[in-house]
């Protein structure tokens, strides 16, 4: 009996196997090969994948026989589809070629609905900044290269300590979501100086949501989001690099990194390993010996790895570490207390997550839990002795020590299911922590803060045909904030506890196969809480400037459109996009921050936030990418904006102490130009060189400035600027296994810089604006096995 039940398996399966057959070949682009290309071969009932190894060959097993669609993606290639007949018991041979995605229009990105889509087919506008964009403009960490993408602008907010935040669609930073590996741990602290700490040699790619499409991440993304996907183990690389600069000609700016990969034979494993290490010196650009840039020390460490313990799930742990250190000011060589002006910074920072992932057996569905946290630690110093030698003023700096710790964690769960008709839900809860202590006992200052909310968000990706696409979610956010706030014996408290449902709707619809529209809805809120810019404190005519939150601070809600058409086209070998934006966000009881005019008894000057009656963002944005041959690469963008508000804001209170003082008013957003943009040129004229033309433009805006000649608050219209870079670089291959690159620039080449800084003690530190640095040569190094 036995015998016949054993025959009886093996006929079975032997039947099996001969109603299914394999796929085979090689995936090869100009006759070369391309390894680690994603496969995967599917129809209505069926659905596979798998990976080209790394000569470029693959081969897919056990599929059942019928017709099939191929499709093969691989990042800076464009996707190919194609059809194929798999016979029962035979190997079919696929040789598949695919075209270079110069403008890198088929990348797989995340940040538009949460999960992995093709970017040309994805139903939210999503701007990428690769690798390449970030070398060809020389970009040593984040704030040097978000300029080019529409809508963006880095800006940087103060001579002494370097603060810098992002603008999106003209709202400042603290309405946009950052987050790193598509998790909100980038805390209010982090916003901070987190632009200028986390170096562009750790980053795959950084994926930009403008507006509120991408409210599913948090309540914050009013403005949108900023998504920072650090480099995958994908090849087995390792290069060392060095960059050597000259600010104004004259002051160095030195940083050495290095980046290794490394990934098992059967692709089931892999680790990331990179470092930097950076020291810039201070640089004073009117000779008053007062700093304009911080003299700056960073030491960056990280590893990202990944381990699948079968074909359908895989663990992924990343971890970042990152000490810092600026200072700006005056007499940098001294101790703090013992200066005019002091703003110093220590920081101590660790970055880290882990994530599951899970498939299904078909592979139509996902499964992800994940927790992610950063922890900083900071030392601060602001203040000096304002010029004054007095004891009083020498008590005060040397009390004027500050400590800062900031946690931010986030934990959550989310699902996702593919119908056959490709319609997708996903579903998901989330929680996240935010909590932050901020002490400076000279100036009886305190922030004690702390933050929880929990989330779930649903959505449904609707597909009734091939060119509609219907994005219906929703987030639900139960948030608790319970905060302390003093400075100078003032004290406030918020305690707020509210549930929120902010609703999100997108549609998409193929016009023609070129030409896609795309439009959309969200709602977005933020509760009364200290953000980036009131955790930083800035020096006015010798004294600290700190900022407060008013009493019965109500929470701020928006609502945000977008309309956008986008066109793509191949004609013959040029490649073709071009995207036209339109945006319009309205708050309600926005946040604005006024100056009250008042001086404490410790000295130091009072910012107020209040809220103001509404406003008004809207504007317009543009983008042309242009490749007519592998050689050449033309892109383009900008924006046209307006920032009101609906009726006249305070920006300046007066205390009625000082005669013919008056109050200062603002109908526009300060600090807001209505028009910037960017353009990109790289010619390539072959394997061993090519250059790069990169630059950026900001119109004129009006920028507040306390310390004016009129002894009063001034409002001053600032010049435009056009900030243009060159680079070249050559490259050599050693062997097959060591090539090495040569290059060297200008950035600035025209050197259009701020040139009415305030000088002296008594400086507004705040006023400053333009180009973040004045002409610059550089010259660089790269050697390895490189990617």
């Amino acid at each position: 009996m036995k015998r016949y039940l054993v025959f009886f398996i093996l006929l079975q399966s032997t039947f099996v196997i001969s109603q299914t057959g394999s796929l085979k070949g090689s995936i090869t682009s100009n006759n070369k090969q391309l390894p680690f290309a994603t496969i995967e071969v599917f129809n209505t009932s069926f659905r596979t994948s798998s990976s080209s190894n790394g000569e470029g060959f693959y081969e897919v097993k056990n599929i059942p026989a019928g017709n099939f669609t191929v499709k093969v993606s691989l990042l800076g290639f464009q996707t190919s589809k194609e059809e194929v007949a798999i016979i029962p018991g035979e190997s079919t041979i696929k040789k598949i070629e695919l075209e270079e995605d110069r403008l890198n229009l088929d990348q797989i990105v995340i940040s538009a609905t949460r999960n992995r889509v093709n970017r040309k087919k994805a139903p939210v506008v999503v701007n990428v900044l690769n690798p390449q964009l970030l070398n060809a403009t020389q970009s040593i960490s984040l704030s040097d290269g978000l300029n080019y993408s529409p809508g963006v602008r880095v800006e940087n907010n103060c001579q002494n300590c370097g603060f810098t935040q992002v603008r999106l669609n003209g709202l400042d930073g603290s309405y946009t979501q950052v987050l790193v590996n598509s998790r909100a741990v980038f805390s209010a602290l982090n916003n901070v100086y987190g632009l200028e700490q986390i170096p562009t040699n750790i980053v795959e790619r950084i994926e930009v949501v403008r507006s509120g499409g991408s409210a599913l991440y948090g309540s914050n993304a009013i403005a949108g989001t900023i998504n920072i996907i650090t480099k995958d183990p994908v090849l087995n690389t390792w290069e060392i690099g060095s960059y050597f600069g000259l600010i104004d000609g004259d002051v160095p700016d030195r940083l050495i990194n290095f980046n290794s990969s490394l990934v098992s034979d059967d692709l089931m494993s892999g680790i990331t390993l990179f470092g930097l290490k950076r020291d810039r010196e201070e640089f004073d650009a009117n000779d008053d010996g007062f700093s304009e840039l911080t003299t700056l020390s960073n030491t960056t460490f990280g590893i990202k790895t990944y381990l699948k313990p079968n074909e359908r799930s895989k663990i992924s742990l990343d971890l970042t570490t990152l000490k810092e250190f600026r200072r700006g000011g005056d007499r940098l060589d001294l101790a703090p207390h013992f200066t005019d002006i002091t703003e110093q910074l220590d920081h101590d920072t660790f970055l880290g997550g882990i994530t599951y992932d899970l498939q299904n057996k078909n592979l139509n569905s996902n499964f992800s839990v994940y927790t992610s946290g950063q922890y900083t630690e900071r030392g601060s110093f602001y203040g000096g002795l304002g010029g004054s030698r007095t004891q009083q003023d020498s008590i005060l700096a040397l009390n004027s020590y500050g400590t800062t710790k900031d946690l931010a964690l986030v934990s959550g769960a989310q699902y996702t299911y593919n119908f056959k008709n490709e319609d997708i839900i996903t579903v998901g809860v989330e929680y996240n922590l935010s909590d932050t202590e901020d002490i400076i006992p000279g100036y009886d200052r305190l922030i004690d803060q702390n933050v929880n909310t929990i989330g779930s968000y649903a959505q449904y990706e609707w597909k009734p045909n091939d060119n509609l696409t219907a994005l219906v979610g929703t987030r639900l956010d139960h948030v608790n904030v319970k905060g302390d706030y003093n400075i100078g014996g003032i004290s406030r408290e918020v305690s707020i506890e509210q549930t929120v449902l902010s609703p999100r709707l997108t549609l998409s619809y193929n016009i023609t196969e070129a030409l896609k529209f795309r439009g959309g809805y969200a709602r977005g809120f933020r509760t009364p809480q200290a953000f980036n810019e009131d955790l930083h404190v800035s020096s006015v005519g010798g004294e600290p400037q700190f900022v407060i939150l008013s009493e019965d601070l109500n929470t701020e809600y928006s609502n945000a459109y977008t309309t956008s058409f986008n066109y793509s086209k191949n004609f013959n070998k040029v490649q073709t996009d071009i995207l036209i934006e339109g945006f319009y966000t309205d708050l309600q009881d926005p946040f604005t921050l006024v100056s009250t005019g008042a001086v404490l008894e410790n000295g130091s000057i009072l910012e107020e936030v209040r809220n103001g009656s509404g406003a008004n963002v809207f504007g317009t944005n543009l983008e042309i990418g242009i490749s007519p041959s592998k050689e050449w690469q033309f892109q383009i963008g900008g924006t046209i904006q307006k920032a009101e508000y609906d009726e006249a804001q305070i920006l300046f209170e007066t205390d009625g102490t000082i005669p013919n003082e008056t109050d200062v008013s603002v109908d526009e957003f300060v600090r807001n130009p209505n028009s910037y943009g960017y353009f990109n040129t790289s010619w390539i004229p072959g394997e061993h060189f090519n250059m790069d033309l990169t630059g950026t433009y900001t119109g004129s805006m009006t920028i507040p400035r306390v310390v004016s000649p009129s002894g009063f608050l001034d409002l001053v219209d600032s010049d435009s600027f056009f900030d243009v870079n060159i680079k070249l670089e050559y490259h050599t291959d050693i062997s097959e296994n060591f090539q090495m690159t040569f290059s060297g620039g200008i950035k600035n080449i025209f050197d259009n810089y701020q040139d009415d800084f305030d000088i002296g003690p008594l400086r507004d530190s705040d006023y400053i604006y333009g180009p973040g640095a004045p002409r610059t040569f550089f010259i660089g190094i790269k050697f390895g096995k490189l990617h």
